[in-house]
C-alpha cells in the first residue's frame, strides 16, 4: 500500500472484514458457513444430477431448474470462500486483482438468477395458460436460446461498473467490512469520483439488472393468476397452482432479501446489511433446492429411483 501526497492511499490489496472480528464466534460462524455451504453443494449437486441421470426430468422447466442449481454453487462458491479460507489460513488479504474478479463474478451469477428466474416464470406462463401448445413453444432449442441470453446477459450487463470500480486509483482505507468484494463496499472506501458509476447505477443497474428481471418474472404470474381464477374446479386451480408454487417460493423469497440487501436506508447497521447479505448468499443457494425437493412431486419422484437403483 502506497501513500501519495494528499494522504490517501493506493491499494495494491484490501483486507476482509470477514463476518464478525469477535474471537469467540470465529469457530461457530466458520463451522456454520461450512454446514450451510456443504448442504448447498450437496442439494444442488443432488438436483443436476437427477436432471441429467432421469430422462423423466428431461423437460424445460427441469432444464432451468439445473441452469439454476449451477448458479446457487457458484455465487455461494464465490461469495463463501473467503470466509472459511480466512479461518483456515489467518489471511485476510485479498489483491486488488482478486477482489475485482471476485466482484465480476459474483455479480454476474447474481444477474443471471434473476433472468434465469425470469424465463422459469415464461416456462409457468406457458404450461398454465397455454398447456395445448407447450411442447410446440417451449422446443429445445428456444430453452437453450433462452438460457444462453440468461448467461450472456449476466456477464454483460455487470462489466461497466467493474471497469469504472476498477479504474479507482485512491482509497481512504483497504479495509472492507464485507465478507467479500462487491461494488457497494468498494464504492464506500474510495476517494475517486463515483459520480459516473452512481449515474450507471441508477440506470443500468437499477433498469437493466433489476427492474427489467422483476418485470419479466412477475407479468407472467398475473396471466397465471388470472387463468387460475378461471378454472371451474379447485382441484383444477390447486393443481395448476401447484405447479407454480416451487418456483413463486423461490422468487419471492429472492427479491424479498433482495429488497432488504439494498434499499435499506443508510442509517441501518451495517451488520445488519450484512446479515441480508449473508443469508442472500449462503441460505438462499441452500433453500432452493430444499423448496423444489419438498414441494416437487417429480424430484422426489426421481429422487426414489435413483435410490432405488443404487440399492438394486
Amino acid at each position: 500500500m502506497n501513500l501519495n501526497p494528499s494522504n490517501e492511499t493506493m491499494v495494491a490489496y484490501f483486507i476482509i472484514k470477514g463476518i464478525t472480528d469477535i474471537p469467540e464466534l470465529q469457530l461457530p460462524i466458520f463451522l456454520l458457513v461450512l454446514l450451510i455451504y456443504l448442504v448447498t453443494l450437496g442439494g444442488n449437486m443432488t438436483i443436476l444430477l437427477l436432471v441429467c441421470l432421469d430422462h423423466r426430468l428431461h423437460t424445460p422447466m427441469y432444464f432451468f431448474l439445473a441452469n439454476l442449481s449451477i448458479v446457487d454453487m457458484s455465487s455461494s462458491t464465490i461469495s463463501l470462500h473467503k470466509v472459511l479460507f480466512i479461518f483456515i489460513s489467518g489471511n485476510y488479504a485479498i489483491s486488488f486483482n482478486g477482489c475485482i474478479t471476485q466482484m465480476y463474478l459474483f455479480a454476474s451469477i447474481m444477474g443471471h438468477e434473476l433472468f434465469i428466474l425470469s424465463a422459469m416464470s415464461y416456462d409457468r406462463y406457458v404450461a398454465v395458460c397455454k398447456p395445448l401448445r407447450y411442447h410446440s413453444v417451449m422446443t429445445r432449442e428456444i430453452c437453450v436460446l433462452l438460457a444462453s441470453c440468461c448467461w450472456v446477459l449476466g456477464f454483460l450487463q455487470v462489466i461497466p461498473p467493474v471497469v469504472i470500480v476498477s479504474g479507482f486509483t485512491c482509497y481512504v482505507s483497504n479495509h472492507i467490512d464485507h465478507f467479500f468484494c462487491d461494488i457497494v463496499s468498494i464504492k464506500r472506501l474510495t476517494c475517486s469520483d463515483t459520480s459516473i458509476l452512481e449515474i450507471l447505477n441508477l440506470t443500468e443497474g437499477l433498469v437493466l439488472s433489476t427492474l427489467l428481471p422483476f418485470i419479466l418474472t412477475f407479468i407472467p404470474y398475473g396471466f397465471i393468476i388470472s387463468a387460475i381464477i378461471k378454472i371451474p374446479t379447485s382441484t383444477g386451480r390447486r393443481k395448476a397452482f401447484y405447479t407454480c408454487s416451487s418456483h413463486l417460493t423461490v422468487v419471492i423469497i429472492l427479491y424479498v432479501i433482495l429488497t432488504c440487501q439494498y434499499i435499506l436506508p443508510v442509517t441501518v447497521n451495517s451488520s445488519d446489511k450484512k446479515f441480508f447479505s449473508f443469508f442472500n448468499t449462503a441460505a438462499v443457494p441452500m433453500l432452493n433446492p430444499l423448496i423444489y425437493s419438498l414441494k416437487n412431486k417429480d424430484v422426489k419422484s426421481a429422487l426414489r429411483r435413483w435410490l432405488m437403483r443404487r440399492r438394486i
